[in-house]
């Protein structure tokens, strides 16, 4: 059975996951995707239940990638890194929440038709656990809506010029792209729960043997 997730708070201030069934979708292999989304959502926010702010933007290690507030308060995600860095660099929750939505999700946007590309500026995010995980549930749906409004007719064949390189590529490929972007980052945002609320410290500095580039 297919199920969506909606976030709601509790009297407590803490997140909580609503259940609802979602509309049907047509063709079998539409169904199917989005039935295998919906479950990556459904684990993904379920393990988001109840995270607070300190744990959202938590720095297990030195260095981390994640939201900086500048001088008006306004929070933005660090941009990824160009070129080889080995080892990646190591995100917290916060920055991971981001990427799924607005980097993956709300970014992929761009190859549907009749989707206007904001002038935003796409590294803006909530510094709060409320907002953002409440924001990346918007960009879910959104994507979920795109992909569902597809067809299977049009979902297998080729996404055309508006993907640019990608034109030959199938909207299907997108769609199994972005689950498997959302189903990993979803992954690790549980084991970065598990680690803060196991009292998790790592030793401060990186290591000299092991920080470096690739040629």
């Amino acid at each position: 059975m297919i199920i969506c997730l909606h976030m709601s708070m509790t009297d407590g201030g803490r997140l909580s996951a609503n259940l609802e069934q979602p509309m049907t979708s047509s063709g079998p292999v539409t169904r199917d995707l989005l039935e295998t989304f919906d479950d990556v959502r459904s684990r993904t926010f379920a393990r988001l239940d109840g995270l607070t702010d300190a744990e959202y933007l938590w720095e297990p290690v030195a260095s981390c990638m994640t939201l900086r507030a500048d001088a008006d308060g306004v929070f933005r995600a660090d941009p990824r890194p160009t070129g080889g860095v080995r080892p990646a660099p190591f995100t917290t929750i916060a920055w991971r929440i981001w990427h799924i939505g607005a980097d993956c999700l709300r970014g992929y946007g761009r190859f549907f038709e009749g989707q206007l590309q904001s002038g935003d500026d796409r590294h803006l995010w909530p510094g709060t656990a409320t907002e953002g995980v409440q924001m990346m549930a918007d960009d879910w749906s959104r994507f979920r809506t795109q992909v569902e409004s597809l067809g299977d007719d049009r979902l297998l064949r080729p996404m055309g010029s508006r993907a640019g390189v990608y034109g030959h590529e199938s909207y299907l490929l997108l769609a199994l792209h972005a689950l498997d972007e959302a189903a990993h980052h979803g992954a690790e945002l549980g084991v970065l729960r598990d680690l803060y609320l196991h009292g998790f410290a790592a030793e401060k500095g990186p290591r000299d043997d092991v920080v470096g580039t690739t040629p």
